[in-house]
């Protein structure tokens, strides 16, 4: 009960702070690395390095899949990301590619036979 001279219920003492054993912060939700891999040498690929980014992101997001059905990791999204990143833009560079030389190739040989080459 409290002492009704006092204006305050009486308190409990504070335990001193002690930290916690772990050391420090909980930790975070553990992502696969082949899946930040995938999903980075992707838009590397798309930025940077067209085909090698492209391809390191198709070939590491496909066993990133493999390794988090068995892990239970986090990641699937970034190693689904990665996958289809790469295959996108591996196949719209490969079309861009075609396309170029259907198109500027049978100009350039007519040009060139134009002027007696």
């Amino acid at each position: 009960m409290t002492d009704p001279t006092t204006p305050y219920p009486a308190q409990q003492p504070i335990p001193p702070y002690a930290p916690p054993a772990y050391g420090g912060y909980p930790a975070g939700p553990k992502y696969n690395v082949l899946a930040i891999v995938s999903f980075v040498s992707s838009l590397v690929g798309v930025l940077l390095i067209p085909v090698i980014g492209q391809i390191v992101g198709i070939i590491t997001g496909h066993i990133s899949l493999g390794q988090l059905k068995r892990s239970g990791e986090n990641g699937r999204g970034l190693a689904l990301a990665g996958t289809i990143i790469g295959w996108v833009s591996l196949g719209l560079a490969i079309l861009g590619i075609i396309l170029f030389f259907a198109l500027f190739l049978p100009a350039f040989i007519l040009s060139m036979s134009q002027y007696g080459g």
